[in-house]
């Protein structure tokens, strides 16, 4: 699974924007790596550079050199809304009576065909199928008949569903982040000006210093001369709806997101995992490099612990190395080698050679394998082909036992909030028990992180989590779908609905 975008924006006091752009997109490269563009503007012209392909390949120097001005937003993008043709690509940029407009959006918004529909009879016209186009024209709308605050405030109270927003009119560059919070945006201090990021790491990338998230509901205007930025709290809900998700897999590790380093939370579900589901085990070992923190912090919970903190029975019989006043004789091991040239456009024309690619992507060490019990450490199963190809490899490979560890609940229904997941009939674990997932993959053990404590390590309330695809709760109102909270979808198309965020 993949999530959708990165965003970032600029400004700065005189040096140019797009190359610092430029390398917050290479940071960013996890989030997205379908298309990526930058938008820029001097203060007199807006200019854009948008295309198909990873960061490095997209821009060339004299593309950046073209990208004049000190401010700027930037994109990169994995298709879920609106596929994967070259028209959705990111920024989006249109021209209208009041200036110049550029655009870039991470999530995905559940009401995009009641806005497009009203647009459409208010005359604009569309060129993508993507919710990102609608963003743009109902904000270009807006701002013929409102300063620009007022504008995204009811751009804002239009839009239900997810969504970070950088935004360029004409050199004014703003953030704005959905009443919910549910995708991270944060602000950095560069000393000669201030930039927006989807994460931290961005920042880090420019040599900046962290500021702090932008707030659910909250819009960021830097200035045009990068000497400030001005802050407009538009919507305060009861409830936030973070996706607990950036933490369990988007995210980078070196990334903070509401004040947690990332790495530090997937080690304490790791070892949270190790206290809830302890197995004694010789070897812990991650399916890199999504596991890799989480069996680290599994591997230290697990040396920590005595042996009689273990329940009997669970997960392989007790090492001799190990006494019952002791702590278990646990190796943290990279137990699995990843071919990093093993690409998603690997040619795998038939099953067999499907099959095989696991092999062509991951290689286990035999010697650290063989005649052990393994505890193989992963952050979800989605399908789960690949963890059954993994479990196979390590029996093939000489494993006494293969115990099977997620660092998250178990994923029984779809993300409409902007991830690329599989439906329901692909989802191993939506209609399967625990025991069942188990023999599937041909595991000797199974076991997942509980919702408590990925909400206990975030130091949050459950409320105040995106939990759906753990739950099947949603906190939006979603046709077909069951929401955990009272909302309902904003009024589209009602002249006074829409007056209604002057307020």
């Amino acid at each position: 699974m993949h999530e959708k975008c990165g965003v970032a924006a600029i400004a700065l006091t005189e040096r140019a924007g797009a190359r610092p752009l430029y390398y917050s997109l290479y940071a960013l490269q996890h989030r997205g790596q379908e298309s990526a563009g930058i938008v820029t503007h001097d203060g007199f012209q807006q200019y854009a550079h948008v295309e198909t392909g990873l960061v490095g390949d997209v821009f060339a120097a004299d593309d950046l050199d073209e990208l004049r001005g000190n401010v700027g937003i930037g994109h990169v993008r994995y298709p879920t809304s609106g596929g994967t043709d070259a028209c959705c690509a990111q920024p989006f940029s249109v021209s209208f009576k009041s200036g110049s407009l550029g655009l870039a959006h991470n999530g995905n918004l559940v009401n995009t065909a009641d806005v497009r529909a009203d647009l459409e009879e208010r005359g604009h016209a569309f060129t993508t199928w993507g919710d990102t186009e609608v963003i743009a024209h109902d904000l270009a709308h807006n701002l013929l008949e409102a300063d620009l605050v007022r504008a995204v405030k009811r751009t804002m109270d239009r839009l239900h569903g997810s969504y970070s927003l950088t935004i360029a009119h004409d050199d004014t560059i703003m953030g704005v982040r959905d009443p919910l919070g549910n995708r991270p945006l944060c602000i950095g201090d560069l000393g000669d000006g201030y930039v927006l990021a989807s994460e931290s790491a961005a920042i880090d990338t420019l040599d900046g210093d962290l500021i702090r998230d932008v707030r659910p509901g909250e819009l960021v205007v830097l200035a045009e001369d990068g000497s400030g930025f001005d802050s407009y709290q538009l919507a305060s809900p009861p409830r936030s709806a973070g996706c607990f998700f950036e933490y369990v897999y988007f995210a980078r590790p070196d990334s903070v997101i509401d004040g947690n380093l990332v790495y530090e939370v997937r080690r304490e579900l790791g070892r949270r995992l190790w206290a809830e589901n302890p197995a004694t085990t010789d070897v812990v070992m991650p399916v890199p490099d999504s596991g890799r923190a989480f069996a680290s912090g599994y591997a230290e919970a697990a040396s920590e612990a005595p042996m009689s903190e273990i329940p009997a029975g669970n997960g392989d019989a007790r090492g001799e190395a190990a006494t019952d006043e002791g702590s278990p004789d646990v190796e943290f091991a990279e137990g699995l080698m990843k071919n990093r040239y093993v690409g998603r456009t690997f040619i795998m024309p038939s099953q067999d050679e499907r099959e095989r690619a696991v092999r062509l992507k991951l290689n286990p060490i035999k010697s650290t394998v063989s005649g052990k019990s393994v505890t193989l450490i992963d952050d979800s199963i989605v399908r789960g082909t690949t963890s059954t190809q993994l479990v196979e490899l390590l029996h093939d490979a000489g494993a006494r036992a293969v115990h099977v560890r997620i660092g998250a609940p178990p994923i029984v229904a779809p993300c409409y909030m902007g991830i690329d997941m599989a439906s329901r009939e692909e989802l191993i674990a939506s209609d399967k028990t625990t025991e069942e997932v188990r023999e599937t993959l041909g595991a000797d053990s199974l076991a997942y992180l509980s919702i408590d404590a990925i909400a206990e390590t975030l130091e949050r309330e459950r409320p105040d989590l995106c939990l759906g695809c753990v739950t099947g709760n949603y906190p939006y109102d979603i046709d077909g779908e069951v929401t955990d909270r009272d909302v309902q979808r904003p009024a589209v198309g009602d002249a006074s609905a829409r007056a209604a965020g002057d307020d």
